[in-house]
């Protein structure tokens, strides 16, 4: 079975879009994901992304990290996909229902809103989510928000330093958090401007997260380092990340496409129900 993919990216963060809108695709395990993914042997990528039919939306959005978890929202794919879409609709995602315009060059998209109670975001047990009690080597008292998926952010004085590799998988794994989490450091270079590196749960380090940058400026928004419109500086370039509290996040960036190709299902289905 020959299927189609597009290779897509936002800032670096790139993606194998599938799209089953009109044929559906045989089940898709976390082998699959994985060895699509992989960097080596399949076509490469921090997620796969998987376009459904959806019978609330105009079509579902599923979304597979590396490791071949499926998680609930990818702020970077939304743009991608709105790219691909080539109009303004409203997608069923894990993570709930997202709001996506096409723009020059990328997209904008409604986020909806954060989500910011411990049992939220989840935590193992009721905790302040703007000044946790916790810490993990020099990163000390993160703030966690819930944007579709987990998130904790450290605000530290150079995001730079701060050795991701070593610590992101020690808190990502981390008991404190039942479902795992993605790992934001941050650091202010401006006014209503921040640098940002982001720990991505089960994909690593990343060069651009979307839902990191809306995550992490609703923590800077609500901790009143930075007002209500923020520039974030990923290593892939930057985001704009509008919100309010008791509003819906609004992020805004580009998006590409790279190549479309074609792949044989059984290369990559190899392992299966075995």
């Amino acid at each position: 079975m020959r299927v189609p993919f597009i290779k897509m990216h936002g800032l670096g963060n790139d993606f194998v879009v599938l799209d089953a809108r009109e044929t559906a695709l045989p089940a898709i395990s976390a082998n699959f994901a994985s060895a699509i993914a992989d960097r080596h042997t399949g076509i490469g990528c921090d997620q796969m992304i998987v376009l459904e039919p959806s019978e609330r939306h105009a079509f579902k959005m599923r979304i597979f990290n590396a490791d071949g978890s499926e998680v609930e929202a990818c702020g970077n794919a939304t743009r991608a996909v709105a790219l691909l879409h080539g109009e303004a609709a409203q997608i069923e995602t894990a993570g709930g229902t997202l709001s996506l315009e096409p723009a020059e060059g990328g997209a904008s998209v409604d986020m909806g809103e954060p989500r910011l109670e411990w049992d939220q975001i989840p935590l193992d047990y009721p905790m302040d989510t703007l000044t946790m009690p916790v810490g993990w080597g020099t990163l000390k008292s993160p703030v966690a928000v819930n944007v579709g998926n987990p998130h904790v952010i450290f605000f530290v004085e150079d995001a730079d330093r701060i050795d991701l590799q070593k610590l992101g998988p020690q808190i990502e794994s981390d008991p404190l958090f039942p479902e795992r989490v993605n790992v934001n450091v941050a650091s202010g270079v401006g006014e209503d401007h921040l640098k940002l590196r982001v720990w991505e749960r089960g994909a690593g380090l990343t060069r651009a997260c979307g839902t990191g940058a809306c995550a992490t400026a609703v923590a800077a928004i609500r901790r009143g380092l930075v007002g209500n419109r923020v520039t974030v500086t990923l290593p892939g370039g930057d985001l704009v990340i509008e919100w309010s509290p008791g509003k819906t996040i609004r992020m805004t960036g580009p998006a590409a496409e790279s190549f479309r190709g074609e792949f044989e299902w059984e290369d990559f289905a190899r392992g299966d129900g075995e």
